[in-house]
């Protein structure tokens, strides 16, 4: 259940409880596609750096180590150690992703593994029963996330079959959490928003969806080659269509300035690669910009990435031995700049949620982006 605790404008503080335990929100969750974050971070790390939420993909872990095993080992938060919530996606992202290896059709898509080859089959139904193996505690509805750009033509098809394919997948979650060996009954199932920088094909189909009485509503199709103006005026237009008392989950996006813009149109969760695959590349946040470690301006810099930081890097290490580490490619220093960035954001949603308690999310929101913009060099938050 999602319970709605303020709000200042569109934008929203709220808590969603579930069986795995309260997710506070606006939140950030941290991307860990095969049931682990790259860069060497374990479940405990997350524990440590304020993590609520993990996200792992339901076509990766099909593909291996194969859903049934991690059945067979209790589930994924019994198979990765880790007591919280998860987020599964439907796999619905790779129909866009893998898109010279597989055929959509109205029973689903067909994929060619980029593993071994093999043929694989997932339409809802198949989505649904994975996710359900899998036992996360939010499962996302099989989707198609059509490229940038279609034609008006294309994505209205695309969009009405997702909504079929909806219907399908409420329809088969309800099966599932019926049965006995389900591991988790209670497993939550939200929608996904599409029809790419079409804003009226977007509002239509915010409307149908929002009459399906799902568990969550998400907008996915966004932050695949749209600019930030057009992801915004597609946000402002689309919400207001979501219900207000349900959370909301702007998929795959992005960075700290696109988080901020988005809680002001009133999006409650979050995920992106940026900082583990930022970190993994000597790049680090910080609030005043973003770092890249491998510069030669940090070889004798015996300061942490960022004073007052209290995340395991800066708690401990200079900006000068971190980059050693990472020009010797030894491990830890991946690891390290990994961990800070995780901090990063999720210390930064801490700090959204306490200035929307405090009523001064707009104030807090200006002085964040100016600190972004203090220096240009640094703070373009680029991929």
């Amino acid at each position: 259940m999602y319970e709605l605790l303020k709000q200042e404008g569109r934008a929203k503080r709220g808590v969603l409880h579930t069986v795995h335990g309260d997710i506070q929100t606006p939140v950030f969750m941290n991307v860990g596609t095969i049931a682990a974050i790259k860069g060497a971070v374990s479940s405990e790390d997350l524990e440590r750096i304020g993590t609520q939420v993990e996200l792992s993909n339901t076509y990766h872990l099909h593909v291996r180590p194969g859903d049934q095993i991690v059945k067979k080992m209790g589930g994924l938060h019994r198979f990765m150690a880790w007591d919280k919530p998860i987020l599964t996606d439907s796999g619905g992202f790779q129909v866009f992703s893998l898109a010279g290896l597989r055929k959509i059709k109205e029973e689903g898509v067909t994929f060619q593994s980029h593993i071994d080859g093999h043929r694989i089959f997932m339409g809802p139904e198949e989505s649904m029963q994975i996710q359900s193996n899998l036992a996360s505690t939010i499962a996302m509805a099989f989707d198609e996330c059509p490229p940038f750009p279609s034609t008006r033509e294309y994505m209205q098809a695309s969009v009405d079959r997702t909504t079929r394919w909806l219907v399908r997948c409420k329809k088969e979650m309800a099966r599932l959490n019926d049965l006995p060996d389900t591991i988790n009954r209670n497993q939550l199932l939200f929608a996904i928003n599409q029809g790419g920088t079409y804003t009226d094909i977007r509002i239509a189909h915010a409307k149908q969806i929002a009459q399906m009485e799902l568990d969550g509503y998400a907008l996915g199709g966004l932050a695949v080659g749209e600019s930030h103006s057009q992801m915004y005026e597609i946000l402002e237009e689309t919400i207001p269509y979501l219900p207000v008392d349900k959370p909301t989950y702007l998929m795959g996006v992005g960075t700290p300035a696109n988080i901020l813009e988005a809680v002001e149109r009133g999006m409650d969760f979050f995920d992106c690669v940026y900082p583990s695959r930022n970190g993994r590349h000597g790049h680090v946040y910080t609030n005043k910009g973003k770092l890249n470690l491998f510069n030669a301006r940090y070889e004798l810099d015996d300061t942490p990435i960022e004073e007052g930081c209290q995340c395991p890097a800066c708690r401990r290490h200079t900006k000068g031995y971190i980059r050693h580490l990472l020009k010797a490619k030894e491990m830890l220093g991946m690891r390290l700049c990994v961990l800070h960035n995780l901090y990063f954001y999720n210390h930064m949603m801490e700090e959204i949620r306490d200035a929307l308690d405090q009523g001064n999310f707009s104030a807090y929101k200006k002085q964040k982006l100016a600190g972004f913009e203090e220096n240009k060099i640094n703070s373009r938050y680029a991929q």
